[in-house]
């Protein structure tokens, strides 16, 4: 069996050649490569993994021209790897390389995908509220298990590799390639460390982006939501045309009022704006995938054969 680690790599210079060495140490008994993607780093990131690349035989480093997110970093990897199983894990430490093996294990039960899960995380408070609304918003748009917790760090099957990495779309989501591929997932606990450099670039902007890709790409969920909301809008507003005609006939003294006339056009309008956001975000996605919008451009493979 042949074990391939995928590891996104984002200002992760004082990490990676730690994480990379312990890789080793751990799986040399094993058929074992090590995928670096540097995905546009703005420290020393692709210097230290050309450095990798040029001592280990295992290390295939891969430097993108600029910065495409994590989930293309890793659509990037399982493009390359080559193993009957690849293991996704983060640069920084916070899911330990030894843990792979309980993934392992438990993928001997004849799973396709077996994700990891934590009895205690070591993330923000930050970080652990939107891993959670994130959770939320997939079990809502993607129809995931609720007991399934979706996590960066998972095992995947060469069978569900090869399918997942036929999507082409400039806006990958890997949670959701895979549960649109199988349903035949397992999870295991595993630890969870804290960070040991840096701080964490998990932000807001990349939290929306996240969102905005599960909303869009993955599902049509939002768009049956507006048609919903229209048609309550106008049972509403029909409803309410009968009661207020209904009250004039009965109170005709009654002036007629600006207020709930503005509030209805505040209302609806706003309905409508975010109506067409939504179908606006659908068409431009849309309109970037048919204008051949790449997932990732590569600046260079380095392997340790090519640096003799």
């Amino acid at each position: 069996m042949k074990l391939s680690v995928c590891i996104p790599v984002y200002n992760g210079e004082k990490t990676i050649g730690p994480l990379v060495a312990e890789v080793i140490d751990l799986y040399k008994s094993y058929d074992l490569e090590i995928v670096l993607v540097n995905d546009g780093s703005s420290d020393n990131s692709e210097t230290v993994c050309e450095s990798l690349a040029e001592k280990y035989p295992q290390v295939v480093a891969i430097s993108l021209r600029r910065n495409y997110g994590e989930h293309n970093a890793v659509m990037c990897a399982l493009k390359h790897c080559s193993g009957d199983y690849a293991a996704i894990i983060d640069d920084d430490f916070q899911n330990p390389p030894r843990e792979i093996l309980k993934l392992l294990s438990e993928a001997k039960k004849d799973y396709d995908v077996v994700y990891a899960k934590y009895r205690k995380k070591r993330h923000s408070f930050f970080r652990n509220l939107g891993s959670w609304l994130n959770d939320v918003i997939a079990t809502f748009l993607l129809r995931k298990p609720k007991s399934l917790y979706l996590c960066s760090f998972k095992l995947i099957n060469r069978p569900v590799i090869n399918e997942v990495v036929k999507y082409t779309g400039p806006f990958p989501y890997i949670d959701g390639l895979v549960l649109r591929v199988t349903a035949n997932i397992g999870s295991v606990y595993v630890d969870h460390q804290a960070r040991q450099e840096g701080e964490s670039t998990y932000t807001i902007g990349k939290l929306v982006s996240l969102w905005l890709n599960m909303f869009i790409n993955f599902s049509i969920r939002p768009m049956r939501i507006i048609s919903i909301i229209g048609l309550l809008t106008s049972f509403i507003s029909f409803v309410l045309a009968i009661i207020f005609l209904i009250d004039k006939v009965i109170h005709p003294e009654i002036p007629a009022g600006w207020a709930s006339l503005a509030l209805l056009v505040l209302f609806i309008g706003g309905i409508q704006t975010l109506s067409l956001g939504v179908i606006g975000e659908y068409v431009g996605k849309n309109y970037l995938d048919r204008n051949g919008t790449p997932q990732w451009v590569v600046k260079w493979v380095k392997k340790y054969q090519n640096a003799q």
